[in-house]
């Protein structure tokens, strides 16, 4: 459940950072519908993004990993498509965007680490 809420905040935190910081990522919505975009972003990426990255694996194998990157710019580019609000002007932007929110998404859980099970001690 904790890897699924840092799923949607990274997503709706990388939209955001982009939108503030890249030149070429214009977001004209409010407020919800950005958290709209990054839910949806999320979603996307925990539940349909490990399916992608096993139907993939020869391709990810042979590439030693980068096709990983083109899996997350093709689920970012379709977020850019169903939410008009979204305008993402060129590749550059699109892989900067990419970037931003996979590296929200590495960073998040360090933040929250998983707890361990302790043994009863007697």
């Amino acid at each position: 459940m904790l890897k699924l809420l840092l799923t949607i905040v990274s997503g709706t935190l990388g939209l955001w950072l982009a939108d503030y910081f890249i030149s070429g990522v214009e977001f004209t919505g409010s407020w919800q519908t950005l958290l709209l975009a990054g839910l949806t972003l999320g979603l996307i990426n925990f539940f349909i993004k490990p399916i992608l990255k096993l139907i993939t694996l020869p391709i990810r194998l042979l590439t030693l990993g980068l096709f990983g990157l083109i899996i997350n710019i093709l689920l970012v580019w379709i977020i850019d498509i169903v939410f008009i609000e979204l305008i993402i002007d060129g590749i550059i932007p699109l892989l900067w965007t990419t970037l931003i929110i996979w590296g929200l998404g590495v960073l998040m859980p360090a933040f929250f680490p998983k707890k361990k099970n302790k043994l009863i001690e007697t």
